[in-house]
């Protein structure tokens, strides 16, 4: 028996790329909802309660709103936006994260999407941590570069103008309040007490992410070296599917030596974690697909775990 999907905001950027991920698969029904009534509240209702698994593509209050409308306690949900990442309750759907995340997604009822630059940081920070590499109390500096795809579809329309202004030619450096809405998240999921100082970095390409960590190596706790670093990443995620770790310094996974191209993983749910260092400085980097692992392609993860299918079907 088929499993039913509804995805409530199909419309936005990661509504479509999920859609996309799931046709064509055989396993799995979605319901649909008319143009018409998208924003009706009644036949919203209706589809939330109907399907095996929800989706909410949706702006935080919005999908705290939509939760509000779900009584059917056989019916999952997957929060893509921020409303839910740190909330009570909630599973953080990151399966390869803990050695137990995996068999907590299977058995939640609700699942908070990881954000995209949260998931490149957490990746390589969390392990360290969890390995005695890294304290929990070391204010990190973290920068990540992304395409304008990240940004929804007043972004995509902004960048993607044929008489746009010349400032979009050139990278933008944003969050200068120093504040993003990723940073609870990655305090919460790796362990740190002190908050990261994190940049997102948007450029004129359309996907792919980049995260890179910079460290020195006073701020190792036991002396490891760069190479020590990448053997711990590469012991944590042995084994898994979707994550890779070349050997330290391997430029031969760069598509150019001496250069890592931020769009490399586009299409795919690959996260591949770049150790490169010099004996007194480390260089962390996380590239993969914003709207693959970084979004929709871990919302089809997380969705075909919590409804016991082959986790990566629908995935490349």
């Amino acid at each position: 028996m088929r499993k039913t999907v509804f995805i409530d905001g199909r419309e936005g950027t990661t509504g479509l790329q999920i859609d996309a991920r799931l046709s064509g698969r055989t396993d799995i029904e979605q319901i649909m909802i008319p143009d018409a009534l998208r924003k009706d509240t009644a036949a919203r209702r209706e589809r939330l309660n109907a399907a095996d698994l929800v989706f909410l593509c949706l702006p935080d209050q919005a999908a705290r709103e939509a939760v509000d409308l779900i009584e059917n306690p056989r019916t999952k949900v997957i929060d893509a936006s921020t409303a839910h990442r740190t909330a009570p309750g909630w599973t953080y759907g990151f399966p390869e994260l803990t050695p137990t995340r995996r068999e907590e997604v299977q058995g939640s009822m609700r699942v908070a999407n990881p954000g995209c630059h949260a998931t490149g940081f957490l990746a390589m920070v969390t392990p360290l941590i969890k390995a005695g590499v890294l304290s929990q109390d070391e204010v990190l500096a973290s920068y990540s570069l992304t395409g304008y795809s990240g940004g929804g579809k007043g972004m995509i329309a902004e960048y993607e103008t044929i008489d746009r202004p010349n400032f979009l030619n050139a990278p933008r450096i944003y969050g200068l309040g120093l504040s993003h809405k990723h940073i609870p998240e990655m305090m919460t999921e790796s362990g740190l007490r002190a908050k990261p100082l994190f940049t997102p970095i948007v450029d004129d390409y359309y996907a792919g992410m980049a995260v890179s960590v910079l460290l020195h190596q006073g701020q190792l706790k036991m002396g490891q070296s760069s190479v020590d670093l990448r053997d711990i990443l590469a012991e944590h995620y042995q084994g898994e599917q979707f994550i890779k770790v070349p050997l330290f310094g391997n430029e031969n996974t760069l598509e150019t030596p001496g250069f890592i191209e931020a769009n490399a993983h586009v299409g795919k749910n690959t996260l591949e974690l770049l150790v490169f260092g010099n004996g007194e400085q480390t260089l962390l980097t996380a590239r993969f697909d914003n709207l693959g692992k970084g979004a929709s392609g871990a919302a089809v993860q997380n969705m075909n775990l919590m409804l016991g299918l082959d986790e990566a079907s629908g995935l490349l």
